[in-house]
């Protein structure tokens, strides 16, 4: 902001809040400079939803301290790295060759976004919509988005994943599928070995085969699902 519009914000807000008008002219004065030296850097308006006028509004509206140029510096700083942290730079369009071409481009186009001429530049969203029939055939045909040889190539680095999905394609319960009451591993989590430390606490950290007890209450499971299966084709 200039001087010029320094005066125009700080009469605007001296008409919403009395409490920081000075009539004295040398404190007027003195005043005019201290928020025009505070706020040089900070714009009065930008393209892209910053206004100051708006700003000291909501501070009046909220708080019951009298406006200071900090009340309006902070937001702004807020403002600058909101906008910064959403902006992915974009690839120059100058020769890749002319280093220096090229780097005042990138900034410039930061200076842009950060002082609110320009919209974030951000990486495209994934946006919603409908699967496409090949596709829906391969995951009903895989029974996962993984291919089948994918799993197989990724089976020697997740032995543990690999077990469990053999047992599962040869009709056994999915013991990982439920919690283990023993050793209290959650669902998808290995059994760890449980001892009874000399403290009477129990430890455990080594990983080892799922307890019979798992076990016994996965296949419990799996064949309380498949009795509702069967309710549900018979009614």
């Amino acid at each position: 902001m200039d001087r010029r519009e320094v005066a125009a914000l700080v009469a605007y807000i001296g008409r919403l809040d009395p409490r920081i008008i000075r009539t004295d002219q040398r404190e007027a004065r003195d005043q005019l400079a201290t928020w025009h030296e505070l706020l040089d850097d900070v714009p009065m308006t930008t393209p892209h939803g910053w206004d100051a006028l708006a700003t000291a509004r909501q501070h009046i509206r909220v708080s019951p301290y009298p406006v200071l140029p900090a009340d309006i510096a902070r937001p702004w700083e807020s403002y600058r790295r909101d906008r910064m942290a959403r902006h992915t730079d974009p690839t120059p369009g100058a020769d890749p060759d002319d280093q220096a071409a090229w780097t005042a481009e990138l900034v410039g186009t930061r200076l842009a976004v950060a002082t609110g001429s320009a919209q974030p530049a951000q990486y495209r969203a994934i946006t919603s919509g409908q699967l496409g029939p090949d596709l829906k055939a391969r995951l009903r045909e895989n029974g996962s988005c993984i291919p089948p040889e994918v799993r197989v190539a990724l089976a020697p680095y997740r032995p543990a994943r690999a077990a469990r999905e053999a047992a599962v394609d040869q009709g056994q319960p999915d013991a990982l599928g439920v919690r283990c009451e023993w050793c209290q591993a959650q669902v998808g989590e290995p059994c760890r070995r449980r001892r009874v430390a000399p403290d009477g606490g129990a430890r455990g950290t080594a990983p080892r085969a799922p307890h019979p007890g798992r076990v016994d209450l996965a296949a419990a499971r799996q064949a309380q699902e498949v009795e509702q299966v069967q309710q549900t084709a018979l009614a």
